[in-house]
């Protein structure tokens, strides 16, 4: 078993939406600020989004910003990514993570299994 666990990845078309959840175990999840970051093949990893520990303040990479929403809900020890306006350039293994900082690319060994998402027509 792993301690962070990504689903609702999918294929969808060009404008379409998509809510990835993470199930947390094994941790405070209310004590850690979280983030997504997704990987596309042949690519580096790139950070998408972090929130903050009480879901206050949250923090999205230009590329995502105004189409994807960071939320999570405490009492569920799950995290939430709602992306919608999905764009080919959005197909990657989407990852679940602890946050080290407010922005970047956190030490793999803090991110899940991922989900895979593609857009494409």
């Amino acid at each position: 078993e792993v301690p962070l666990v990504e689903s609702g990845g999918g294929m969808v078309q060009p404008g379409g939406s998509l809510r990835l959840s993470c199930a947390a175990s094994g941790f405070t999840f209310s004590l850690f600020m979280m983030a997504w970051v997704r990987q596309a093949p042949g690519k580096g990893p790139e950070w998408v989004s972090t929130i903050s520990t009480g879901g206050t303040t949250t923090y999205y990479a230009d590329s995502v910003k105004g189409r994807f929403t960071i939320s999570r809900d405490n009492a569920k020890n799950t995290l939430y990514l709602q992306m919608n306006s999905l764009k080919p350039e959005d197909t990657a293994l989407y990852y679940c993570a602890r946050a080290t900082l407010r922005q970047g690319v956190p030490p793999r060994g803090f991110w899940g299994q991922g989900t895979q998402v593609t857009v494409s027509s």
